[in-house]
């Protein structure tokens, strides 16, 4: 009886760990972790078909597994992509806005450069032809000048509308003294006497200041936006380090080692690795916010207080004034030339058939709104209102997403934990970083330093990324450009073509080009930046708070001069 007892007592026992074992069989299946592997785009061949013992494994938790070590090193590559992928699609907008935003703004301002010289180079020749003929390449290297300042050229403004006016004074000097032969020396020399006689009055000196503050504000901001896109293209790829790595490969697919294949990160868990992996990036965001502060800035001095109605008929009266006072003045002016150049030689010829009265014969006036223009002339005016109002409702546009562009590189941790659909928000449904359950450790601050206590990425925070400061750097460099381009201070750019570079606007770099910065005197310096992904996509503070003039001012400025002399002397 003893030893039926026995038997019955054995019997049981094997038929109790029988059951544990089928059981815990049961629970070990991998395949569940099969499936979501084979989603991936991985072959399933290679996953255990029940757990293993995980020895082997080098990130996720050793003890019974579903990963073999070529799993992990696949899962471990497939983090760091997933990574890259996710920095990459949540930059996406805020890359493409300064790519598409720098494209619509140079072109809108190249089109009006365009509308203006041919404009007036349409007018000037169905109205004067040969006069105007004969004196066309004082215009035509007034706007190649001009458009070689916008697209980064070593121009200096000043100096080159100094010497506009100067040449228009001989031409203008020649015609009021026509029965005197000038040589070229002495008409340098009659140069030379443009400021000390003042010939067109105070008018050149003004619209200097206007020409200038509306180019140096137009040519720094399409070289921000084309800085902004750089630095954030660069930035945006990530140099995902080791330690990253690591924690990104726990974070994501660990989980998958469990038996868990389904079971999200929890929230501050992912916020924790990212802050580790992000955290340069982070510490680009102070001087990113001073950037966009900057300009925004100055994109408020390209707008303007006045619209382009308001202005034409101040420059108009202007450019009659600088007429006139020539006109009126021409006899003192001739004489003190005389005084100084000496007496020219007759020509030979006598004085010209028509007089100064004949020349000068109506007094320059701009339109009244009934005597506009209806000719091709004034289709001409238009189409430039017309391009003026859509530039500047581009700069409106612009302002509107560089303001959300503020914080973020700080805030793209947080975003795409929160944002990607990467997390569980149910804190006791979540993967921990060993087992399903809450995360327990505090979520440290963004920025390098803070790195120091992250409980989840390995930080070496006496190491800061390299690529990240030069572009701290970039932003620091342009920031200070936009300041000056506030305040209307000139700032010297390296000629692109001493370069053999290809032309593109506002710094002229071809593909490769570097944040170089160029000082001239204690200007602020230039950085250069490539338009190759451009074309390939198809695109401060300052005491004073007046606005400088609209663009269109500027073509104003330097075309009705001559339009006015022309019509005196008819």
């Amino acid at each position: 009886m003893c030893a039926m007892w026995r038997l019955q007592v054995a019997l049981c026992t094997l038929s109790v760990l029988l059951s544990l074992s089928s059981a815990e069989s049961k629970a070990r299946s991998c395949s569940e972790v099969r499936q979501a592997y084979n989603v991936k785009g991985f072959n399933a061949v290679n996953v255990p078909h029940q757990e293993i013992s995980g020895e082997h494994l080098r990130v996720c938790p050793q003890g019974y597994t579903c990963c073999t070590s070529e799993m992990e090193d696949k899962l471990s590559q497939q983090s760091k992509l997933e990574f890259e992928n996710l920095v990459e699609k949540r930059s996406h907008n805020m890359r493409t806005t300064f790519v598409s935003r720098h494209k619509k703004f140079d072109e809108f301002f190249l089109e009006l450069l365009d509308n203006s010289e041919k404009s007036l180079n349409s007018m000037f020749t169905r109205t004067y032809g040969k006069l105007y003929m004969q004196n066309l390449e004082v215009f035509q290297d007034l706007f190649t000048e001009l458009k070689r300042y916008y697209t980064g050229g070593n121009v200096n403004l000043e100096e080159m509308l100094n010497d506009f006016w100067s040449r228009l004074l001989e031409r203008m000097f020649q015609l009021l003294n026509s029965q005197y032969h000038f040589t070229d020396d002495y008409l340098e020399c009659v140069s030379k006497y443009t400021d000390q006689l003042k010939p067109f009055g105070d008018v050149p000196r003004k619209l200097k200041a206007q020409v200038t503050r509306a180019f140096i504000a137009a040519r720094t901001f399409v070289q921000g936006l084309m800085v902004g896109r750089e630095v954030a293209n660069r930035v945006s790829k990530v140099n995902v380090v080791p330690a990253c790595v690591r924690a990104l490969t726990k974070m994501l697919y660990c989980s998958y080692c469990r038996g868990m294949p389904g079971l999200k990160p929890c929230h501050n868990y992912c916020h924790n690795v990212m802050r580790g992996c992000l955290a340069n990036q982070a510490d680009l965001d102070a001087e990113w916010n001073l950037f966009i502060d900057a300009m925004l800035l100055v994109a408020d001095r390209l707008e303007g207080p006045f619209n382009i109605e308001a202005v034409i008929e101040p420059v108009d009266i202007k450019i009659s004034e600088a007429i006139m006072t020539m006109q009126d003045n021409s006899m003192q002016v001739s004489a003190k030339v005389f005084q100084g150049c000496g007496q020219p030689k007759p020509s030979g010829i006598g004085r010209s058939v028509r007089g100064i009265s004949d020349v000068f014969s109506t007094r320059f006036r701009p339109y009244t709104p009934e005597e506009r223009p209806t000719t091709a002339a004034g289709t001409s005016l238009e189409r430039l209102r017309v391009v003026w109002r859509t530039m500047q409702q581009s700069v409106m546009d612009i302002k509107g997403k560089l303001k959300e562009c503020k914080r973020f590189w700080s805030k793209l941790p947080d975003d795409i934990c929160t944002k990607s659909n990467l997390t569980e928000m149910d804190e006791d449904q979540c993967w921990n970083s060993h087992t399903k359950g809450r995360y327990f450790p505090e979520v440290v601050k963004e920025g390098l330093t803070n790195q120091v206590n992250n409980p989840e990425v390995d930080v070496d925070i006496t190491r800061p990324d390299t690529l990240i400061r030069q572009q701290i750097m970039a932003l620091r460099v342009m920031t200070n450009k936009l300041k000056n381009a506030y305040n209307g201070n000139d700032i010297y750019f390296q000629d692109s073509s001493d370069e053999g570079s290809t032309s593109g606007s506002g710094s002229g770099c071809s593909e490769g080009c570097t944040t170089e910065m160029v000082f001239a005197g204690t200007e602020a310096p230039v950085i250069g930046a490539d338009r190759s992904d451009e074309r390939a996509a198809a695109a401060a503070a300052g005491k004073s708070l007046s606005c400088g003039p609209s663009a269109l001012l500027v073509m104003f400025a330097v075309t009705v001069p001559l339009w006015a002399t022309q019509t005196h002397r008819r």
